[in-house]
């Protein structure tokens, strides 16, 4: 009778502590996955490619991506990571300068922490407001940028969007070469294209 009682208060038990706790699995970033940076000088435009993205998202099933187009918060954390020395801008001495600029000897990784986030609407495309932290060249603030979600034929959540990011902000001084002649705009666009399955 007692093993019984037992066996019995299992079956409750053990679906309500997995609900407390809730399974959790993760998604990784995919091949196809960019993460450049875009901006103006006195001489040119540039872009600056990261060769090399590191992120993984904490979520709630395996179908991630299916869940966020139901409307859902299937993501319960997002960190992404660059190291300034796989930035390419296809000139190695804009890559020397950017480096440079960035403090790449003294802090090594750029990181963005997702906070919270806000979703707008269902279906093929999901809109979101993201929330969180960008450590840069040692210094860390808080941002918000939006993004554009949707699913992809193989299951995959596909998000992409901008951030307009201000060099100053973060007490960096935006690069500058030949004696002064170029000058590299410190304000710069963060552009991302990201697979996440």
């Amino acid at each position: 009778m007692k093993r019984s009682n037992l066996t019995l208060l299992a079956f409750v038990l053990v679906p309500t502590i997995a609900a407390w706790t809730g399974a959790q699995y993760i998604a990784t970033l995919q091949p196809a996955s960019r993460l450049w940076v875009t901006g103006t000088s006195t001489v040119r435009d540039f872009s600056c490619q990261a060769k090399i993205v590191d992120a993984s998202a904490q979520t709630t099933s395996a179908e991630t991506a299916k869940d966020i187009m139901a409307g859902q918060k299937a993501v319960l954390a997002l960190d992404v990571k660059i190291r300034p020395e796989n930035m390419d801008c296809a000139n190695n001495t804009m890559n020397e300068h950017m480096r440079k600029a960035l403090k790449a000897d003294a802090n090594p990784v750029i990181e963005f922490k997702l906070a919270s986030y806000e979703m707008f609407g269902a279906g093929d495309k999901m809109s979101g407001r993201l929330n969180g932290t960008l450590k840069l060249g040692g210094v860390e603030k808080a941002i918000t940028f939006d993004a554009v979600g949707n699913s992809t034929p193989e299951g995959a959540l596909h998000v992409t969007g901008a951030y307009p990011l201000l060099m100053t902000d973060w007490g960096l001084k935006a690069p500058s070469l030949m004696m002064g002649a170029m000058k590299v705009n410190p304000k710069v666009k963060v552009n991302f294209d990201l697979l996440l399955k």
